[in-house]
């Protein structure tokens, strides 16, 4: 009996110590991480002499690292290049920090992420073109920031992707057609940037759409026909622009609306079935801002 326990005992020990266990070129790239974003000062900080199963956020499945969250947790500094090296990564949570720099290319070497927050930092610089490689991804917010640029075209390649937001920034030039082929998409914010041209056809395509936020950028031209296919639509803002003309709002259903808010008198559209009792109409720039 004694011989046993002592072998149920050995097992129970030599199985925690392989759980124990990443590879070398992940604990390296927590430890890049935790030296580039100033580890010493954040709220609740990692023991870098204890086991790395105890450090705060990070979520370790099958001896590898699958979710590092360090939400509101005081990180300044940048990014590592070599946090591409996570590569069973499924979701990184940096959101309300200080992190500042730019957004490494390696980014895109995390196949397996699902998650990706950002927002409520300091982030610079552009939005590199890899990060259309992040084929898993279902959530990308990366608001209030400082990204500029624009919006690349290999975002597109985010097919599982059902949530953007990418609001207060200073993002440029023209919001890519390929937006259109994110059929999952179910929430798009661009609120609060520069972008301009023609809103593209192809984001009538997103039949899952439920909040698509416009407002406050320089886009002109007229809305798309196309806009009449986003029968899903709840939350729909587009005020502060240059649009051209409202008309095409008019084959909106919009049946299902919650918040409408446009610059212009809805006396001049013939809306189909809108129940204005319960939707919120805004023919002012904002309604919300301090009258002087």
């Amino acid at each position: 009996m004694k011989r046993i326990l002592c072998l149920v005992l050995t097992a129970i020990v030599c199985s925690n110590a392989v759980q124990a266990e990443i590879s070398g070129d992940e604990k390296q790239a927590l430890v890049d991480f935790y030296n580039s974003t100033n580890g010493s000062t954040w709220k609740v900080t990692w023991d870098l002499n204890a086991s790395y199963d105890t450090w705060h956020g990070v979520q370790v499945v099958n001896d590898h690292v699958v979710a590092i969250d360090l939400f509101h947790n005081n990180l300044s500094g940048s990014l590592p290049n070599s946090i591409g090296k996570l590569a069973r990564l499924e979701k990184l949570n940096l959101a309300f920090n200080s992190i500042s720099g730019t957004l490494p290319t390696s980014l895109g070497l995390l196949k397996n992420l699902k998650v990706l927050k950002l927002e409520m930092n300091r982030i610079k610089g552009s939005l590199p073109n890899t990060i259309g490689m992040m084929s898993e991804l279902e959530e990308l917010t990366i608001f209030n920031n400082f990204i500029s640029g624009s919006i690349p075209e290999a975002i597109g390649g985010l097919k599982k992707l059902k949530v953007l937001n990418l609001s207060s920034n200073n993002l440029k030039g023209e919001i890519p057609k390929s937006l259109g082929d994110l059929t999952k998409l179910e929430s798009l914010g661009l609120f609060e940037n520069g972008l301009d041209g023609k809103i593209p056809n192809e984001i009538g395509n997103l039949g899952k759409l439920k909040e698509l936020v416009l407002a406050n950028n320089q886009l002109g031209g007229e809305i798309p026909e196309e806009f009449g296919q986003l029968a899903s639509l709840e939350i729909f803002q587009i005020q502060n622009n240059n649009f051209n003309s409202f008309e095409n709002l008019g084959m909106m259903d919009t049946r299902g609306l919650l918040v409408f808010d446009y610059d212009k008198d809805d006396s001049q559209l013939d809306f189909k079935d809108i129940n204005f009792s319960k939707t919120r109409m805004a023919d002012t720039k904002f309604e919300d801002d301090v009258e002087e």
